[in-house]
């Protein structure tokens, strides 16, 4: 039976674990153990997972800056798609958000990621062409 759950850092190596076996997703410092229990304390009750049993079979983060919402890492295991799983969690991102007064919402995909590209396209999700989007490493470290 299918549960959705708000994410805890207790979460963290199910979830990365997932991350990890999935193709096309990333995994970078900034997922690091410590940056994740940052992100999840700034943004309570904003990430969460989907487990079939004792299995985490999916999960998504989302945040926003006051006026925007960003939702990342919405995986789901190979064996468990299809099921409307995804369209869950990402509901549960978005119904939460507009909670807080956030309309609008992003989500960054990896451009050689065509399964992503696809699902967020297909949700009605639009591929914006009118901005860039740059980044800057402090550290310098390539995989921050």
């Amino acid at each position: 039976m299918l549960t959705i759950r708000i994410m805890t850092i207790d979460d963290y190596e199910n979830v990365i674990d997932l991350m990890k076996r999935t193709p096309g997703v990333t995994f970078r410092d900034a997922d690091s153990h410590e940056a994740t229990r940052r992100y999840l304390e700034r943004n309570p009750e904003l990430s969460f997972i989907a487990k079939v049993g004792d299995e985490t079979v999916g999960c998504i983060m989302s945040g926003h800056d006051g006026r925007r919402g960003y939702l990342q890492h919405l995986v789901v295991a190979s064996a468990h798609r299809r099921q409307g799983i995804a369209n869950a969690l990402v509901e549960c991102c978005i119904a939460r958000l507009e909670a807080l007064g956030i309309a609008k919402s992003h989500v960054d995909v990896i451009k050689t990621n065509v399964d992503a590209q696809a699902y967020w396209e297909h949700q009605g999700w639009q591929l914006r062409t009118d901005i860039d989007r740059y980044s800057f490493i402090r550290n310098g470290r390539s995989n921050a």
